[in-house]
């Protein structure tokens, strides 16, 4: 039976032993992520890679062709039992199509860490390492509604979420920011459906700025007056506002995102987005490899935050134009610590 890490003891996982490189030398863990272009993924390799090769592990990366790839995932997973790793860390492109190869893993002795993605369910893996998805749309949902004033009565907002399938990390996100902005929610696991008449429509984006335009173009279809833009991530934001900027719309529509990524966070700086919320990617990989590590070690679990079903990797609202009662820092403050 697999023992519990104790809570404080996550942290302190680096420092396990004199000979920690050495005792997991011959260790393997597996990383596999959406994409493999996607700057969030890129990051989380690169923390990944820097803690296995601090503690003498060997790490093996594997990652969809397209955001939503699940085949690759699968066929990912089997490698990797196959390969005798330790533990596998993965962002799932479809958190439940994914479940029963995460099972099988599970079942031939790995250790299975989702990481900023949370299976569906889940507790379907052994643990969780992300940002509060949830708490980072409601950080973007509040700072537009106190960007908006009085005017947030009368919004026309479009959300651009991720994909058809509705990942976990697309849901929170989605939903956190209505619930931010004042919008009553309709069943909080499910996207699109609420009947508040702000809510202009949702379209998918792929997570990319090509997916972000043709979104944002279909949405404006439908309303040419929209005036505040959700995106599930800043590739898809930088994609809506060429849009705007097509039809003369960039300088009086309010755009929100969540990722914090160095490009993301420039345009927050030069006005393209109103508010971001930044995660931190290297720091889920780096803690997923160390999870790993212990594991491998003497057969222990990662225990999750107080008061959360899985561990928070935090996330901080950045924006130049602060809301009374919204905790933000400054892009310039975001630009010290952001990725990609």
């Amino acid at each position: 039976m697999k023992k519990l890490l104790a809570g404080t003891a996550l942290a302190m996982i680096a420092l396990s032993g004199a000979a920690s490189a050495e005792s997991h030398t011959g260790m393997t863990a597996c990383l596999i992520t959406k994409t493999d272009t996607n700057p969030f993924f890129v990051k989380m390799k690169e923390g990944a890679e820097a803690a296995a090769a601090e503690l003498g592990m060997t790490l093996n990366s594997y990652a969809g062709k397209v955001d939503g790839d699940n085949e690759t995932q699968v066929a990912a997973i089997e490698t990797c039992i196959a390969d005798g790793a330790k533990g596998i860390l993965i962002a799932a492109s479809d958190t439940s199509a994914i479940v029963d190869s995460v099972q099988k893993a599970r079942d031939a002795g790995l250790l299975v860490i989702a990481l900023d993605t949370p299976l569906s369910p889940a507790d379907a893996a052994d643990a969780t390492f992300a940002t509060d998805n949830f708490a980072a749309g409601l950080l973007i949902g509040e700072w537009a509604k106190g960007a908006m004033g009085d005017a947030a009565a009368d919004a026309k907002i479009a959300m651009l979420d991720l994909s058809v399938s509705q990942p976990t990390v697309d849901v929170l996100r989605d939903q956190g920011f209505l619930q931010g902005f004042g919008i009553e929610l309709g069943d909080p696991n499910v996207i699109g459906d609420e009947d508040d008449a702000r809510i202009i429509g949702n379209d998918v984006t792929s997570g990319n700025e090509e997916g972000g335009r043709t979104a944002m173009e279909n949405l404006l279809a439908v309303d040419p007056e929209i005036n505040v833009v959700y995106t599930i991530n800043e590739p898809a934001a930088a994609g809506a506002y060429e849009a705007l900027k097509a039809v003369g719309r960039e300088n009086d529509v309010l755009i929100v995102s969540v990722d914090g990524g160095c490009p993301g966070v420039q345009n927050v700086a030069d006005g393209v987005i109103g508010a971001t919320s930044q995660q931190y990617p290297l720091q889920m990989a780096k803690l997923g490899v160390e999870a790993i590590a212990q594991f491998g070690a003497d057969g222990t679990l990662p225990t999750p935050t107080e008061g959360k079903d899985f561990v928070d990797t935090g996330v901080k609202l950045i924006t130049d134009k602060p809301v009374d009662g919204v905790e933000s820092i400054t892009s310039a403050e975001g630009m010290d610590i952001c990725w990609g």
